[in-house]
């Protein structure tokens, strides 16, 4: 789940002003972690401390109530509520922090762990099926699956089109914050990779919703290739303190148990 939260905070500069290269510095004092890598550390601390993924969500979100770009303005509400309540979001929001639950043990346990921790707020069918792919995605690069079987399940289960190329998205894709239209280019730019970095980089210089396409891309990248240490350690430097523990005992408990 460190490779969502560091697409995060690689793409979080590029966010509003969007860049169409694969050259840039990863790591700038110009980036940091936003509400993308808050809600991962939230569904992480759900999964490691068997409690309700609301119940996290709304725990972290409200402890870190102002991040780099904002919340996004219904889930903010939510956040917020007194009574907060699924509305039927079919927003990104629910594939880009999804990517700790592909770290567990059955496709079972992968598929209902990431439908819960969409549900909550993005109940649209949308909004589960975009969580539920990156999840599957995950936890089929952990067992070994190759990239056209990868694919194949985001087309064939999900029925996502990836016939699209990052050249050709870097001329015509525009801002969206919908599964639908992040989810599928978050794929191509893993498909198109050839290392960790390789994915951030295809992801963040296609547009769009830079951040959340970095953090889907790098939950995936993560899952396939690893991270390498260099680009661990710099992106740890941007967290708080009570984060990397999260993501250490998480890393321990699930990840690499």
């Amino acid at each position: 789940m460190l490779g969502a939260i560091i697409g995060d905070i690689v793409g979080s500069r590029y966010e509003f002003a969007n860049i169409h290269t694969t050259d840039f510095e990863l790591f700038t004092p110009y980036n940091n972690f936003t509400d993308d890598t808050i809600c991962t550390i939230a569904v992480a601390d759900a999964l490691l401390l068997k409690e309700s993924f609301k119940d996290s969500l709304l725990y972290w979100c409200r402890k870190y109530p102002s991040p780099m770009g904002a919340y996004g303005a219904r889930f903010a509400q939510w956040v917020h509520s007194a009574d907060p309540q699924p509305y039927h979001s079919f927003g990104n929001g629910s594939a880009m922090r999804v990517a700790p639950c592909g770290w567990l043990g059955s496709l079972d346990e992968v598929l209902e762990a990431a439908q819960k921790s969409a549900a909550c707020t993005h109940d649209h069918p949308e909004g589960i099926k975009g969580a539920q792919c990156v999840a599957h995605a995950i936890a089929l690069a952990l067992g070994g699956s190759s990239k056209e079987e990868i694919r194949q399940i985001a087309t064939q289960t999900y029925g996502y089109d990836l016939s699209n190329s990052c050249e050709a998205l870097r001329a015509s894709y525009s801002f969206d914050e919908t599964c639908q239209g992040t989810v599928p280019q978050a794929f191509i730019c893993f498909l198109e990779s050839h290392d960790f970095e390789s994915a951030l980089r295809l992801a963040v210089s296609i547009g769009g919703d830079s951040d959340t396409l970095a953090a889907i891309t790098g939950g995936i990248a993560e899952a396939y290739y690893g991270i390498p240490a260099d680009i661990e350690a710099q992106a740890l430097t941007y967290l708080p303190k009570e984060f990397r523990e999260v993501v250490r005992e998480f890393q321990h408990e699930v990840g690499r148990k």
